[in-house]
């Protein structure tokens, strides 16, 4: 997500950061750039010089702060005005939504609007259990043209665990009505209404979803954009304003190889907050949109708050507390070695981690995705081993590794280099702990 504008961005500001002072003409060498890192992103042009316009206004002729270097001053002037076009400080996400509430989903046909919902239900549910509530949640569908998209979102909802309604009409707008009255009946705290979309905006549909927009009158509209259509996302998303309305935008498919455009520009172009963004086609990929966060993702800054949120769902807080003490202790054996990265597996992939801390977005694919056949191979090494070598891995002789490596389907260079990086991460430890006695 934002890997092309954040590589941009950190190589265009990288070099004007050390400039000793601002110049007109380092300036307009780095607006320039920021502007073709823009259009490259698919960035309306009219969009790109309003942002840079705001840009120039506030560096052109301002004191620069005695605190920060000249080229620092920029960058913070940059990330202003990029949080400004991203949304700001306030986010419309499910965790201020008033209950109960039915949501009507909409969005153009192969958006992904139907695991979409899947998602939120699943956000809603995960984010109740965090405050020791429940949620009684049902989704269903009227989108009657698309061959299994209520079969698809039946199974769905078996999988995230609510409830799901299938209406016995087939009038969408009648079903509609039918969803709703069952929604009423049984006291749910929110219906999620997945709405037919078609390939591209048709005006029927439109008529269509205005008037089930009319016959449940829904607490909130929701519009799934495909961030992949680059530009073609701003036009669907005013289509829809003009003709029904809605009250946020959710992005999905951003772990493609969109270059985020859409995503820098719709906030500014229609009014609206981006709420969340989908990063991935499983269940739990989908992330609150939060400016300041992507903002600082963007500029190459990281997002360690979302990196700690994201592990301490995925990772049991005394798991985390158990290995670092044994780490800090010397007790660290091979065995806490192979748990501690099966706890950054649960976070997700090192490309996917890497994204979050700051100035790794210049790391090349190539190696993250080295560093992770690496990490399954040591994975694979330790588990090969006898409890007693993963306690005392000083044993390990020829004979024994190449047991290991014969089971492991390693070559015994391999174990080789778990034993060097196991005593590296351990000297680590070791130096951290004096650290923090002085």
């Amino acid at each position: 997500m934002f890997e092309f504008l954040s590589k941009k961005f950190s190589g265009v500001l990288g070099w004007l950061k050390d400039k000793g002072r601002l110049t007109e003409k380092n300036i307009d060498e780095a607006v320039d750039q920021v502007e073709e890192a823009l259009l490259q992103a698919d960035v309306p042009y009219d969009l790109i010089q309003e942002f840079l316009n705001g840009i120039k206004q506030e560096v052109i002729g301002q004191k620069v702060q005695s605190s920060l270097r000249p080229g620092e001053k920029f960058i913070k002037i940059v990330h202003e005005k990029l949080l400004d076009f991203l949304g700001g400080k306030n986010a419309l996400t499910l965790s201020n939504f008033q209950f109960p509430a039915v949501v009507m989903v909409m969005g153009l046909q192969g958006s992904g609007k139907t695991t979409t919902i899947a998602k939120l239900a699943n956000y809603v549910l995960k984010q109740a259990n965090k405050k020791g509530k429940k949620r009684k949640i049902l989704l269903a569908s009227v989108d009657f043209y698309r061959p299994a998209a209520v079969e698809q979102l039946k199974v769905l909802a078996k999988q995230v665990g609510v409830d799901f309604y299938q209406s016995s009409l087939s009038d969408p707008v009648a079903a509609a009505k039918d969803i709703y009255n069952y929604y009423k009946k049984n006291g749910y705290h929110i219906l999620f209404l997945d709405t037919a979309g078609r390939l591209h905006i048709d005006q029927n549909m439109m008529e269509e979803l205005n008037k089930i927009n009319n016959s449940i009158n829904p607490k909130y509209k929701i519009l799934v954009l495909d961030a992949m259509t680059g530009q073609e996302s701003l036009n669907v998303a005013k289509a829809f304003e003009q003709n029904i309305g809605f009250q946020s935008a959710i992005l999905s498919k951003m772990d493609s190889d969109t270059r985020g455009g859409a995503a820098f520009a719709f906030r500014y172009a229609l009014k609206k907050p981006i709420s969340f963004v989908g990063s991935g086609e499983k269940i739990d990929d989908l992330e609150n949109f939060i400016p300041e966060r992507m903002a600082s993702r963007i500029l190459g800054m990281g997002d360690i708050l979302t990196l700690i949120e994201k592990a301490e769902e995925k990772i049991d807080v005394k798991e985390q507390q158990n290995v670092a003490q044994k780490l800090m202790s010397g007790r660290f054996t091979l065995q806490d070695f192979a748990d501690q990265m099966g706890m950054v597996s649960k976070v997700g992939s090192l490309q996917k981690i890497a994204k979050f801390l700051p100035g790794m977005g210049n790391i090349s694919s190539d190696m993250l995705e080295k560093s992770q056949v690496e990490m399954k191979k040591f994975k694979a090494i330790i588990s090969s081993m006898t409890p007693k070598e993963r306690f005392l891995p000083n044993i390990l002789d020829a004979s024994r590794k190449r047991r290991i490596a014969k089971g492991a389907g390693v070559l015994v260079q391999d174990i080789n280099i778990l034993l060097q990086k196991f005593e590296q991460s351990k000297q680590f430890a070791k130096m951290f702990k004096k650290f923090k006695t002085f």
